[in-house]
C-alpha cells in the first residue's frame, strides 16, 4: 500500500477489489449492483467492514481458522521478530521455529514423530497421497496405489485432492481425475436411510457403516488398497460426527488389510473439537495425520504432515538407491513466519485452557440449538463436536427432505443483517446444501454463543415463520 492511501477513505480499496480481485466461492456477477465485503478490523470475536459495521464471526474467519481470536499482538510479534532474524531458508535445511514447533506438535500426538512442513491443507494431504504411492513401488510391487475416500468428506482444492473428494458439486466441470481413488460410503446416521440401514442406530449403525468401508476394500481387492483418507469429523460436507462403534470398526479394518489410515485434521486440528486434534475424541491410531487451518489461527500460512517412525523408516532404509527418499518439496514449507506463529497459538491454548473452553461452550452451544430445534420445525437435525457444529434444515422431518438452498442462504443473509456471521454448507453436495454451519474461535464466552442462537432464532423466524 503506498504513502497516498488515507485510511480513512476505503472508496479506492472497494473499487480496486471490484476492478482486480478474483475472490474465492463468489459469483462475481452479483458485484455488478452491490459492493463487495470487505473486512478491515478484527478484535478477538469480531470484525468490521469498511462501512464500519461490526459482525461477531461464528465462523473463524470464514473457513474455521481464526481459532484463537483476531488482535493477538504476541502472535504478530513473534512473526515479526522471527522474520528480522530470518524468513526463510528451503526446508531441506532446519529452522529454529521449525524444529521447536515440530517437536511441541508432537508432543501433542501420542504415536506420532515426523513434522512434513507445506504450503496449505490441500497439498499437506497430497504429501500423504504421494508416501501411500511410494510405499507401494517400494514395498508392494506398484501394486497397492488405491487410496479411499468417503462420501460427503472433503480433502482440498487441488486435482489430486478433488480425485479424493466426496463432494460432487465441488468437484463438477474439473474432471477427469487422478485415478485409483474410490468412494466408500457415509457414515451419517441422520440420512441411514440412503445406506440402506435404516433399521439400525447406534452403535450398530456405526459398526455397518463402517463394514461397509471393508466391502469395498474387497470388491476392488486388499491387495490394491493402500490407504483410508477420512476427516475424523466430516466438515463442508454437513459437519457429521460419527456414530459410536464406527472408529473402533475403521480402525481394525486397516490393520486387517494393510491399509494405511490418514486422518485429515486440517478443519478439526489444533482444538476446534475440544481436544488437540479430533481423532483424539475416538482413540484412533493414524498413520498420517494432515491439518492447516488452525495451526496458526491465520495469523501466518502454515501446514503439516505428520507420521509416525514406522512411515518415516520406510524412507531411508535402502540409502544406496537414489530413488529410495521421498522427493518432494514445498516452497512455503520453508517460510519460518508459520511455525513461529504457530509457537505462539499453541501456547495461547494452553495459556488460557481453550480446550476446556471449547468443549464447554460446544456444549451451551449444542444445546441451544436443540432448543431451538424444538421450537423451529425447520430443524431437523443438530450435530458436532466441539465448538464446530451444525443444524440441518428440512421441509419435512418424516420425509427429511432438504429445504431449498436458497433458504438456507437466506438464513446465513438475515443473520448477517444482525450482525452475526454464520455458514452454510454451499456448492458441496446436490440438493444437500442445507446445514448450517456454526465454528466459532475457542475463546468464545457464554454471551458470544448466547448472541450467536439468538439471531439464528429471529433468522429462522424471519425466514420461515
Amino acid at each position: 500500500m503506498d504513502g497516498t492511501f488515507n485510511e480513512n477513505d476505503l472508496s479506492r480499496v472497494v473499487e480496486a477489489d471490484k476492478a482486480h480481485m478474483w475472490h474465492h466461492l463468489f459469483q462475481h456477477k452479483a458485484l455488478e449492483s452491490s459492493d463487495p465485503r470487505i473486512i478491515v478490523e478484527g478484535k478477538g470475536m469480531r470484525v468490521w467492514d469498511q462501512n464500519g459495521k461490526e459482525f461477531l464471526d461464528a465462523v473463524s474467519g470464514g473457513v474455521w481458522t481464526v481459532n484463537v481470536g483476531y488482535g493477538r499482538e504476541n502472535i504478530c510479534k513473534a512473526v515479526y521478530d522471527q522474520l528480522m532474524k530470518v524468513c526463510y531458508f528451503a526446508n531441506s535445511a532446519g529452522s529454529i521455529p521449525g524444529a521447536l514447533f515440530a517437536e511441541k506438535l508432537i508432543s501433542k500426538m501420542p504415536g506420532m514423530t515426523r513434522v512434513y512442513y507445506t504450503n496449505s491443507g490441500s497439498e499437506a494431504n497430497e504429501k500423504a497421497f504421494k508416501m501411500v504411492r511410494q510405499i507401494a513401488h517400494k514395498k508392494y510391487g506398484g501394486k497397492k496405489t488405491k487410496i479411499l475416500y468417503r462420501d460427503r468428506d472433503y480433502h482440498g482444492s487441488t486435482l489430486a485432492t478433488m480425485s479424493a473428494g466426496g463432494q460432487d458439486e465441488r468437484n463438477a466441470q474439473y474432471g477427469p481425475f487422478a485415478p485409483d481413488f474410490v468412494r466408500v460410503p457415509h457414515c451419517m446416521e441422520y440420512r441411514k436411510h440412503e445406506l440402506g440401514l435404516e433399521h439400525l442406530s447406534g452403535r450398530e449403525f456405526g459398526i455397518a457403516a463402517a463394514d461397509a468401508i471393508e466391502e469395498v476394500i474387497l470388491r476392488e481387492g486388499p491387495e490394491t488398497v493402500g490407504a483410508l483418507c477420512l476427516e475424523p469429523v466430516t466438515a463442508g460436507g454437513g459437519v457429521i460426527e460419527a456414530p459410536e462403534g464406527y472408529w473402533e470398526r475403521v480402525q481394525e479394518i486397516c490393520k486387517k488389510y494393510d491399509v494405511l489410515l490418514h486422518i485429515d485434521e486440517v478443519v478439526c486440528g489444533v482444538g476446534r473439537t475440544g481436544k488437540w486434534f479430533g481423532y483424539q475424541q475416538y482413540g484412533i491410531k493414524p498413520d498420517f495425520v494432515t491439518m492447516a487451518k488452525g495451526v496458526a489461527s491465520g495469523y501466518a500460512a502454515i501446514a503439516c504432515m505428520v507420521t509416525t517412525e514406522e512411515v518415516f523408516e520406510m524412507f531411508k532404509d535402502d540409502t544406496s538407491d537414489p530413488m529410495n527418499y521421498f522427493r518432494d518439496i514445498s516452497t512455503f514449507g520453508g517460510c519460518t513466519a508459520g511455525p513461529a506463529a504457530a509457537l505462539v497459538n499453541m501456547q495461547i491454548i494452553e495459556d488460557e485452557n481453550l480446550l476446556d473452553n471449547c468443549a464447554a461452550m460446544g456444549e451451551r452451544m449444542l444445546d441451544n440449538l436443540r432448543k431451538l430445534q424444538e421450537k423451529h420445525a425447520v430443524i431437523g437435525d443438530v450435530r458436532g463436536k466441539g465448538l464446530f457444529l451444525g443444524a440441518e434444515l428440512v421441509q419435512d422431518r418424516e420425509t427429511k427432505e432438504p429445504v431449498d438452498e436458497k433458504l438456507a442462504q437466506q438464513v446465513v443473509a438475515e443473520c448477517g443483517a444482525q450482525g452475526v456471521i454464520i455458514g452454510v454448507t454451499n456448492r458441496s453436495l446436490p440438493g444437500r446444501n442445507n446445514t448450517l454451519c456454526f465454528s466459532p474461535a475457542l475463546i468464545a464466552t457464554a454471551d458470544d454463543i448466547d448472541q450467536i442462537c439468538d439471531a439464528v432464532d429471529k433468522a429462522l423466524t424471519k425466514v420461515f415463520g
